[in-house]
């Protein structure tokens, strides 16, 4: 249970990186923007005709300041797509689009209950009688101020659905809703319910949150110690910024008033004092205590400890230590990137890496202890300190303080550093063994000694997914699939070589029928085909790459055999077609009607062996000559396929049915087709439902021939053509007759 939530709180904080890694941009935007359109900063520097209010560079700066700032303000939406991309595990698009729609729908959920409540009147404006900073404006919506939390409530919880029922398996009436398109419609049922919870819950989760940032920052300067040292011992677990983000973001590291609104966490109270500079005197040292330690020890401590090493280093070794050394110690000081140097002591001495612990968090309470206000979007490099400190300038950062500390801290360092390798022969790079490479170590090297610790390997484990591998091995292997994709009902394949294809497996696998065309494969599995697919590729990502050897079709296999067998089948069949039997009784008949005036046919002379053989149903066939297709039955819209090419239908009657307009008309990606109903939607016999261009569709498709079927047909159940030749709409097409069993 242990390792399981220590996994879950490394993907946690994982995820929060995609959303993290917007924020130098948008840092380097606004702190430009802000910086170079000070009034003040202008004027100091005589820059008035390049920067001066009027000219271009200064209308470019004031964009860029506001395009900064709209990723600060956006954060909690940003967090909530950037979250359940993270996390979920398969199909992140699905989980983005799935996390987008559950934000606002949970933010509306809750205006709803502020407007019922009478939070919010009916002329929108906040009641009296709400507490100021508790609502504010979420993308236009007034809701509870939630922050950065109410984007990763969102997130974790839409990656939570996602995972579990992205291959979801429906009945045959609802599966064109199962897989990943089943992800946003329970989103948005969870998330409304959620929403509605929130009302009644956040109010007392902030207030528990304001009593935690008020414990922190109560504490002065001992709160800052203990943060700062946390912050770096979780380093090695990567669970660091699951620490540190709350902090930095939402109201536990504190709350202020800026430019006249209500601002939460270090690194927001910090930009939004930016972006309002002109009227800051002193940035607020109590909102960056969370991150201006860091330039003490990253742009000078560290590479002091680099130099350690480096003076530590066999004579042999020295050059190519220094080397490594000195990339790492650049990397550290510019842009405030520390593993290279920290996981490269971590290993070989742990010691070392508990100093830089103790160090690094004494540095935090130093730099608050020192009024130091420097700001960063990501870590605490040079390039940071340039922008939100240096341009900003002194009286508003004290940036110089850090200058004297950070000389203390390079020798505080080299000296700790250099003492505790000679004491302890630490083999830290460059005083390996001789048979031991001088190497950094990385994340890599940390995951592959977790990995060491465990058992095992999967030689032998048999597949947890039987139909994917019987799939996978009737195709001829994985190193024979080509290409895995699917439309409303098939699985389409391309392999490399058609003759390792194996129809006896595959028929295994549930499918309704095979069609093969060159290196096309085509298995019918019906309007659960997406799950399928998903969990097919899934399967792939970790077989092994080879051919499956057993895979010989039958038909060449047999090939010798094949005559004898030809006409002992076709004795056994001639016998059958004679009216022995008697006929069964009608118990009752449902008719069929033409959806669209046009040819009528048999479903034998489709041009397509799926259709024909009634892999995917039974019915008829109807090339179109007028481009209104119309309804068949009184009943319901089941379905749109994406591609607009075909519409599941349940009648009245309870027949479900399949509207597939031309053949192969899915690559065709919706052109040609216009729809005129709404999925759940209820017609009426005759009623339109779609408009095609038929000269489109006549020059681009293969064949306008449309198959109309009957997807399930009971055992007691037959269908019997009605017409065969020129049919209006709405003229009976087939029949589904019932009879005794």
């Amino acid at each position: 249970m242990k390792d399981k939530i220590f996994g879950v709180l490394q993907r946690v904080g994982r995820s929060f990186m995609l959303p993290i890694a917007i924020l130098p941009v948008a840092g380097l935007l606004l702190g430009f923007g802000s910086s170079f359109t000070n009034e003040t900063t202008i004027a100091t520097y005589g820059l008035q005709k390049i920067l001066g209010d009027g000219t271009i560079l200064h209308a470019l700066l004031i964009i860029m300041n506001k395009v900064g700032s709209a990723v600060f303000d956006n954060l909690p939406l940003i967090f909530a797509v950037g979250v359940a991309i993270g996390m979920a595990k398969k199909e992140k698009e699905v989980a983005a689009l799935s996390a987008l729609i559950a934000y606002f729908v949970m933010n509306v959920a809750i205006n709803g209950m502020l407007v019922v409540n009478g939070k919010i009147t009916a002329d929108g404006q906040i009641a009296k009688s709400v507490l100021e900073g508790t609502v504010t404006s979420v993308c236009g919506i007034q809701s509870l101020q939630m922050g950065v939390f109410g984007g990763i409530i969102v997130g974790l919880g839409v990656a939570a659905l996602h995972n579990r029922f992205h291959k979801i398996v429906l009945p045959n009436a609802l599966s064109f809703f199962g897989g990943s398109r089943f992800v946003p419609i329970i989103s948005t049922i969870v998330y409304m319910f959620v929403g509605i919870l929130m009302y009644f819950v956040w109010p007392a989760v902030q207030n528990g949150i304001y009593a935690l940032g008020g414990l922190v920052t109560g504490s002065g300067y001992i709160g800052t110690l203990i943060f700062g040292i946390i912050k770096r011992a979780l380093i090695p677990f990567g669970l660091h910024h699951v620490f540190y983000m709350p902090f930095w973001q939402t109201a536990v590291g504190g709350t202020m008033e800026v430019a006249g609104q209500m601002v939460q966490g270090g690194q927001n109270i910090f930009f939004a004092q930016l972006a309002d500079s002109a009227n800051v005197a002193h940035f607020s040292a109590d909102a960056t205590r969370y991150f201006s330690g860091e330039f003490i020890f990253m742009i000078f401590g560290l590479p002091g400890a680099a130099l350690a090493m480096y003076r530590c280093a066999k004579p042999e070794k020295k050059k190519a230590a220094g080397g490594l050394l000195l990339s790492a110690a650049l990397a550290c000081m510019l842009t405030g990137i520390t593993e290279p140097l920290e996981f490269s002591f971590l290993f070989v001495a742990p010691a070392l890496f508990a100093v830089q612990v103790v160090l690094a968090g004494a540095a935090y309470m130093i730099a608050h202890m020192l009024n130091i206000a420097v700001g960063l979007t990501f870590s605490g490099g040079f390039l940071d300190l340039f922008l939100f400190g240096i341009l900003q300038g002194n009286a508003k950062t004290s940036w110089l303080r850090i200058i004297p500390v950070g000389i203390i801290y390079f020798i505080l360092y080299y000296v700790i550093f250099t003492f505790l390798i000679k004491k302890f022969d630490f083999k830290t790079p460059g005083r390996e063994d001789d048979d031991v490479e001088t190497k950094l170590y990385t994340k890599a090297d940390v995951n592959a000694r977790k990995e060491a610790g465990k058992s095992g390997g999967a030689a032998g484990n048999t597949s947890e997914d039987p139909v994917s591998e019987a799939i996978t091995d009737g195709l001829g292997g994985k190193k024979n699939i080509s290409d895995v994709d699917c439309c409303a009902t098939r699985l389409r394949i391309t392999v490399h070589d058609a003759t390792r294809v194996n129809d006896d497996i595959l028929k295994t696998t549930g499918s309704r029928g095979i069609v093969k065309k060159g290196q096309g494969v085509q298995i019918i599995y019906g309007p659960q085909v997406t799950v399928i697919k998903s969990k097919l590729e899934d399967y792939l990502e970790t077989a092994p790459n080879e051919y499956f050897e057993g895979a010989k079709n039958a038909e060449t296999d047999n090939a010798g055999n094949q005559s004898q067998s030809d006409a002992e089948s076709t004795a056994d069949v001639q016998p059958s077609a004679s009216s022995t039997q008697p006929e069964k009784k009608v118990l009752k008949t449902a008719i069929i009607y033409s959806p669209v005036t046009g040819i009528a046919a048999d479903l034998s002379t489709a041009p397509d062996e799926g259709f024909a053989e009634g892999m995917m149903g039974e019915g008829a066939v109807v090339t179109p000559k007028d481009p209104v297709i119309c309804a068949p039955e009184d009943g319901e819209v089941e379905f749109i396929f994406d591609t607009k090419h075909a519409i599941g239908f349940q009648t009245d009657t309870d027949l479900p049915m399949l509207l597939h307009i031309g053949i192969d008309t899915v690559k065709l990606e919706g052109k040609g087709f216009e729809i005129l109903v709404e999925q759940g939607q209820h017609v009426k016999k005759g009623e339109p439902l779609m408009k095609i261009d038929i000269p489109y569709l006549t020059e681009n498709a293969p064949s306008l021939c449309s198959p109309i079927l009957c997807t399930e047909i009971e055992d007691n159940q037959r269908v019997r053509l009605l017409a065969n030749g020129e049919i209006k709409a709405g003229e009976p097409l087939f029949a589904v007759e019932t009879v005794e069993e």
